[in-house]
């Protein structure tokens, strides 16, 4: 009796459990008696998914948490290698949290076994001394951006580009009406959605700032809405704490409501990251801003090495979208770049590139990663 072939998968966060649940979902069209165990989340234990560990043990942000905990990460890491090399599956596949996985698979792949990552690391924005790692230990890169294609092609790295799993869950145009309404927000005034930041460390540099922006917008947009929302319950009670402090007045704070709030939205300040490719998703306008300790600043500086950080600007090879960036991300600049926004002009530019964007971008990414990883192992 041929034994059931396994699957070895370890994701880190809720991202990585949606895309590991969707790879399973496909893998399976190719392997209907598969074994799937590592770690993963709620989503991908839905398709039968062993997970040897819990998901939250991973989900650490910050540079001093991972410090902490890091005896028992070191663990985690060494059982699930034990168990791999003991019990060897037919593919190794890491999702997203390279700092974890690349370690258990250099291990893996120095034994034999196949390896895959899925979701590159940033290693063509900064560090880039890091592909000799990733190039020990990666059999197959899947990429969500076709930017990062190339970089892996010059370091003779497989690679294969699977698109974005956001793209297909947003339609080609957003119904900003409907959100309003369900905001019980004006639905002829400008409307402004503010985004500090999904970590406790942005809304404490960002958030006032942003603030201050707003108050100097009313001057010469006196009807503007204001939209917040909060990423989780500890961010809305800081939020609650520095809108009390702040003179602004009338800003609609939320709780858990980042995509209607964008949607209801005319224009969009964020803090860079995912939520600018939500927000482009959404055809908004948008100014994206970035702003660190000066320190830290000094620190990682050195080492960043792209010419944009917001992912509309990354896709298109362009400033596509206005940044700000440390010393530019003041009260001043961005406020002459938002006020830009409600205009239609910008509006209409914008347009026509970001739904080629979301064209390019909507894929079937389960099923092309599960090709590549078939066509790897067979």
């Amino acid at each position: 009796m041929t034994e059931s072939p396994v699957f070895a998968i370890v994701a880190g966060e809720a991202s990585g459990d949606a895309l590991g649940a969707d790879l399973i979902d496909n893998l399976r069209k190719h392997f209907p008696q598969a074994l799937f165990e590592g770690i993963g989340g709620s989503l991908m234990q839905e398709k039968g998914f062993q997970s040897l560990f819990d998901i939250e043990r991973l989900s650490i942000m910050g540079l001093f948490e991972p410090l902490k905990r890091l005896p028992e990460l070191i663990s985690m890491r060494r059982m699930l290698v034990r168990r791999f090399l003991k019990k060897r599956p037919m593919v190794f596949i890491g999702i997203d949290s390279p700092d974890f996985n690349l370690h258990i698979e250099l291990k893996l792949r120095a034994a034999g076994v196949k390896t895959v990552h899925y979701v590159s690391p940033s290693v063509w924005a900064w560090r880039k001394g890091r592909i000799k790692t990733i190039k020990k230990c990666v059999d197959l890169m899947l990429t969500l951006f076709p930017f990062e294609n190339d970089f892996f092609e010059q370091n003779h790295i497989p690679v294969k580009y699977v698109g974005h799993p956001l793209a297909k869950k947003f339609s080609m145009s957003s119904h900003a009406d409907r959100a309003r309404r369900l905001l019980n927000l004006d639905a002829a005034a400008p409307t402004l959605a503010v985004m500090p930041g999904s970590r406790l460390s942005e809304i404490k540099m960002m958030t006032h700032l942003f603030l201050d922006v707003v108050l100097h917008l009313r001057n010469d947009m006196p009807n503007l809405q204001v939209v917040l929302p909060a990423a989780n319950d500890t961010l809305y009670l800081e939020l609650q704490k520095i809108i009390s402090e702040h003179s602004v007045k009338n800003i609609k704070l939320l709780n858990k409501q980042s995509r209607l709030a964008m949607t209801a939205s005319d224009a969009v300040l964020l803090t860079s990251g995912t939520t600018s490719l939500e927000a482009m998703l959404l055809k908004k306008p948008m100014v994206v801003a970035y702003k660190v300790g000066f320190l830290t600043y000094c620190i990682v500086a050195p080492f960043i090495d792209t010419p944009y950080i917001s992912i509309p600007n990354l896709l298109s090879n362009s400033m596509l979208v206005p940044e700000l960036i440390q010393a530019n991300a003041n009260k001043d600049k961005m406020q002459v770049e938002v006020k830009k926004m409600f205009e239609n002009k910008f509006s209409d530019r914008l347009i026509p590139h970001y739904n080629r964007l979301h064209r390019q971008l909507n894929r079937e990414s389960g099923a092309l990663a599960a090709e590549a990883i078939v066509d790897l192992v067979k």
